[in-house]
């Protein structure tokens, strides 16, 4: 069956060699555009025009023409790249100046043999005079096909600059002087076959434009951008590494796209740290769907050299799924807005019809069209859901102890681990349409910034107003449960947690740590105890920084603690001097590197008489709440993610079960 898709939804391309035809009724410029997992677009040598129509697993039209064949080769594209956008625009001089002017444009991706996988019309075109009309893109080593239909009215160096090309103009001025000159008159349009003459059903819905296909940045709309590290910042890596989004490498040659040895030679997906070893098994395959229906759900469904990789890579397919999905709603519901009003306007913009029965019937019709379109959006979104609700009912319970709940039974079976984990769950997120959906937030360790639960908004717990007060002691118990997790989730003697109370305000919600002995020294208290710590934490910092850049580890000193380090501190800045502010800086900025960490509880404004000295330390952290909030952002199209805690069940006391687990491990290897 052919996947007839409406702008924002996807289909899965169970071909690797494909064929994409354009029908545009008049001459139009086909172009592709290469970018990494954040849709970055590193250079003029990532577009395919008809300048240059050709690049590793991609051949566009050198000329304008009212069909089209975009030859693809999946297999044949460079490991770094992971989506493909198929772009049309209107060439200059005669003609029509925008989209509005001409028929819906119509694209197909078909197979080798002319079979459609995938069609969609893109209509809800006006002033636009180039769009992105496809995206495919990579997800967990497979590749799919999404309806994009983002218009442009400032034309192709519009479109190009929204790509993040910083030669946009100059390149899409370049386009249009090969258009014009004609550089391959002599290959003639492609001919149409019976299959490319089929009729063309209207999409199923007019969604606006979707603004989810560029990565924004570190921060948007004052939200933390949620990486894979939990840091503000846009996520990293490949997904056969295990890291879901694409940043410049280190490797100048990485930032271009590099031909592969023959057009069907495997992707290397070698891992960093496994470097000599076998590529994993796939993975477990789910029975076959009935005809019409979608995959069944597969925990452990994506790429990965173990298990635990592979769940991790598909909770971020599901949390990027879910980010564009939404946006593809909201965007649907802003058209058909928009669209309602500019009809209004037209129609009573004469004064005769503003009275009477025509202006009423004027505004039901306006209305009514709204209401169709905003229904099949919703219809979509909630198609969307199910099946992501599917994928998590499946993956939830498959979790390990690191990614799950901690009502998942996972943990009633809790032994110390032998090797630390990829990453850690530190709460859920979930957005206002997709509602009781929950992503875990997944971070990668060993942490590379340190972490800051805010004491000092009141907000609602379980439906009631929180006052100042109970935030402090929900924060509290949020900290020491993230410390539970993370002593848990570590090898025993490999993670060592202090902590600084120095007016003893956290001793209840402390409780856990403390009569578990999984802490190797009671709360530091007082200006005295903060000093004690901080200068204890600083010279190990500078010990180690010292070895390394001298390419001695070995030198450190007998019986030296080479675990990681926890520092956490609660009612910030009780009990801090000049001095320790200025070593509390240093080790939130200096220690990740050497594997010391920080966890702030704390309320920014009591710290307020500081001025802008500590911003930088605030913004260094990555801020959580004890209560949920919509503060965090995703690396895609940056929705504002309400963030909940993970926090153990009422009653339960799975923690304090798992606290006396670590600490009958640690007894053992002491």
């Amino acid at each position: 069956m052919v996947a007839e898709l409406v702008r924002g939804q996807n289909h899965p391309l169970s071909q690797v060699r494909l064929e994409i035809r354009v029908s545009a009724g008049r001459p139009v410029v086909a172009a592709a555009t290469l970018g990494d997992e954040s849709g970055r677009i590193h250079g003029v040598e990532w577009v395919a025009h008809p300048g240059a129509p050709t690049l590793p697993g991609l051949e566009v039209s050198r000329q304008a023409a009212a069909d089209h064949r975009l030859a693809v080769d999946l297999d044949a594209m460079p490991a770094t790249v992971h989506r493909v956008d198929v772009l049309l625009a209107l060439p200059p001089g005669a003609g029509p100046v925008s989209f509005g002017s001409l028929s819906a444009p119509f694209v197909a991706v078909t197979g080798l043999d002319g079979v459609e996988v995938a069609s969609y019309t893109i209509t809800g075109l006006d002033a636009e005079s180039a769009v992105v009309a496809l995206e495919l893109y990579r997800r967990q080593g497979a590749w799919k096909v999404r309806a994009v239909g983002q218009g442009y009215a400032g034309g192709l160096a519009a479109l190009l600059t929204d790509q993040g090309l910083p030669q946009a103009r100059r390149l899409a001025a370049a386009i249009d002087d090969a258009v014009a000159q004609g550089l391959a008159r002599s290959v003639p349009a492609p001919p149409r076959t019976a299959d490319g003459d089929r009729s063309r059903q209207a999409a199923t819905s007019a969604l606006g434009p979707d603004q989810s296909g560029s990565a924004h940045g570190a921060q948007q709309g004052g939200h933390s951008a949620v990486g894979p590290y939990g840091a503000v910042q846009n996520p990293q890596g490949s997904p056969g590494q295990g890291r879901p989004a694409g940043s410049p490498s280190a490797d100048p040659d990485a930032t271009q796209p590099t031909p592969t040895a023959s057009p069907g030679a495997p992707i290397d997906y070698s891992h960093p740290r496994r470097q000599n070893a076998a590529p994993p098994p796939p993975p477990p395959s789910a029975p076959p769907a009935p005809p019409g229906q979608p995959a069944r759900p597969v925990a452990g469904d994506a790429t990965g050299w173990s298990m635990e990789e592979r769940l991790y890579n598909q909770v971020w397919g599901m949390f990027e799924d879910l980010a564009r999905t939404t946006a593809a709603y909201r965007s649907a519901v802003d058209f058909a807005d928009a669209r309602m009003e500019k009809e209004l306007d037209q129609v009573l913009s004469d004064p005769r019809s503003r009275i009477g029965g025509q202006g009423d019937a004027a505004r039901e019709a306006a209305q009514s069209k709204r209401m169709q379109l905003v229904d099949q959006a919703r219809e979509a979104l909630e198609r969307d859901l199910v099946q992501l609700g599917a994928e998590a009912d499946v993956v939830e319970p498959a979790l390990p102890a690191a990614f799950a709940r901690w009502d998942n039974p996972v943990w009633h079976a809790y032994r110390a681990p032998m090797e630390m984990p990829m990453a850690l769950r530190l709460g859920d997120l979930c957005l206002p349409e997709s509602d009781p959906l929950r992503i875990p937030m997944l971070v990668r360790l060993p942490l590379e910034r340190g972490l800051w639960i805010d004491s000092g908004r009141p907000g609602s717990f379980d439906g009631a107003i929180v006052d100042s007060h109970e935030v402090r002691r929900l924060a509290m118990e949020s900290a020491v449960a993230h410390i539970a997790r993370l002593l848990a989730v570590h090898p025993a003697d490999e993670f060592t947690v202090h902590v600084v109370d120095p007016a003893g305000s956290g001793a209840r919600e402390l409780a856990p740590l403390v009569q578990s002995g999984v802490l190797t020294a009671p709360p530091a208290a007082g200006a005295a105890g903060v000093a004690a710590v901080l200068g204890q934490l600083t010279e190990r910092v500078d010990l180690v920084q010292m070895a390394v850049r001298a390419g001695a580890a070995d030198s450190l000193p007998p019986g030296f603690d080479t675990s990681q380090q926890l520092l956490v501190v609660n009612d910030f800045p009780h009990g801090f001097d000049d001095r320790a502010v200025t070593r509390l800086r240093y080790l939130a900025d200096e220690g990740p590197a050497v594997g010391v960490h920080l966890m702030m509880v704390a309320d920014r404004e009591d710290a307020g008489d500081y001025g802008p000295l500590l911003d930088p330390l605030w913004r260094g952290l990555l801020r959580l709440t004890p209560v949920a909030e919509d503060h965090l952002a995703d690396p895609w199209v940056g929705h504002a993610w309400t963030y909940e805690p993970a926090m153990a069940p009422p009653g339960s006391q799975v923690l304090q079960q798992v606290l006396a687990q670590v600490a009958r491990a640690r007894t053992k290897h002491s």
